[in-house]
């Protein structure tokens, strides 16, 4: 697990801050405790649309990450995972703009977390991508 942006995940999850599996990424943004959904990039359609479901139904922004379930799963420590949220603001403004970093369509979401993060912002719209 050499990349930094897959070791941040692997951080959150020891922390307690990664919800991980369909029904605990649903429980996080119901309870409004998620601050970034994320999909690994060959999760399964029905998977997906649930996971931008309950992201806009949180308030959340919602990505698809670069890798697959396979290696999103080595790094939590499963053998394949499909969907996580993140469930601490910095740990997902960390990510977000890691991505960003190597996706410039990311970039809005990153900037709307880091605003989150310094208390510009509360929970506003997420922007569409």
């Amino acid at each position: 697990m050499t990349d930094s942006a897959l070791s941040l995940l692997g951080l959150a999850l020891r922390g307690n801050n990664l919800a991980v599996g369909e029904a605990p990424v649903e429980e996080a943004c119901k309870t409004r405790r998620a601050w970034l959904v994320v999909s690994a990039a060959d999760a399964a359609q029905n998977s997906v649309d649930r996971a931008g479901r309950w992201a806009e139904a949180g308030g959340v922004p919602w990505i698809r990450v670069p890798w697959d379930k396979e290696v999103l799963g080595g790094a939590l420590g499963r053998s394949v995972c499909a969907m996580a949220a993140l469930t601490d603001r910095g740990l997902a403004t960390a990510l977000a703009e890691k991505l960003a970093g190597r996706d410039e369509n990311l970039h809005p979401i990153a900037s709307l977390l880091n605003e989150k993060k310094n208390g510009r912002a509360q929970r506003p719209a997420v922007p569409e991508i």
